[in-house]
């Protein structure tokens, strides 16, 4: 049995494990500039879950937490979760049309569209955000569990590589992910992964690139020049929608307004 023992940061968890009446420490964490001291295999190369599962020496196969299986569904009516920010614009999805499109077709199939970012409005310097025209706002600094509830209880949910995408997976709910910067092996495993790989894409996994966390602006290959962002520029709102009818297909869903004819 593991035991958190030290408040982490951003990247790093301390645990302690019972071996032979003694206590060994694992520093549990990705460890960057091409660091296999702490880590057996770099984390660009087997993925944010399978890491932590290599450094403790256990089996890295994923498998998504438990969460309580009784949390409350708090609206009636059928709904899509959207998550739209994330903490660098290399994660977000770049294109100026694509989240507009997608919670148009979401409503036009008559679903709530609940928007769950933390941050109603969020950006640096000359590029902000906001949430999508249309789509609900329920942004706030709410408790994990809150959203794992309003999660769990969505018909399914759209995001980018971010943690709410994590939790919708630990909750159980399918998950349409958004992202160019990374590479499918980066997270966990969905058969509705949004990429385009016409475009440049992955740095974030590149061995010849290095992550710049006080970069806001981070394109390591394109930053300042027209082809900046085109991993998630390149990414249509139609590609996004077409992901989101396959999985209505895959999982028989029916939407409100197909109920009605």
């Amino acid at each position: 049995m593991l035991a958190l023992v030290a408040s982490s940061n951003e990247y790093f968890y301390f645990f302690t494990c019972p071996l032979d009446g003694e206590h060994t420490t694992y520093r549990v964490g990705l460890f960057f500039k091409g660091d296999t001291d702490h880590q057996p295999y770099d984390f660009r190369q087997v993925g944010l879950h399978h890491t932590a599962g290599y450094i403790l020496g256990v089996d890295p196969q994923e498998s998504a937490p438990r969460l309580p299986e009784d949390l409350p569904r708090e609206i009636a009516e059928p709904y899509v979760c959207i998550a739209t920010k994330a903490t660098t614009l290399a994660k977000m999805w770049n294109n100026g049309y694509g989240w507009d499109l997608v919670v148009d077709h979401l409503k036009q199939l008559g679903y709530r569209v609940l928007c769950i970012d933390k941050e109603r409005i969020q950006g640096l310097g000359h590029v902000w955000s906001q949430i999508p025209h249309d789509a609900e706002d329920f942004t706030g600094d709410r408790p994990l569990l809150e959203r794992a509830a309003m999660l769990r209880h969505a018909e399914f949910f759209v995001g980018l590589s971010s943690g709410l995408s994590w939790l919708a997976w630990s909750a159980g709910t399918p998950v349409v992910m958004i992202s160019g910067f990374t590479l499918p092996t980066n997270e966990f495993a969905t058969p509705y992964r949004v990429i385009n790989t016409h475009a440049c894409h992955a740095c974030w996994n590149a061995m010849d690139t290095e992550f710049d966390h006080k970069d806001y602006f981070w394109c390591p290959r394109h930053k300042g020049t027209e082809q900046a962002y085109e991993c998630t520029r390149a990414i249509t709102g139609q590609q996004v929608i077409n992901v989101i009818e396959r999985l209505r297909k895959d999982l028989q869903l029916t939407a409100p307004n197909e109920q009605k004819k």
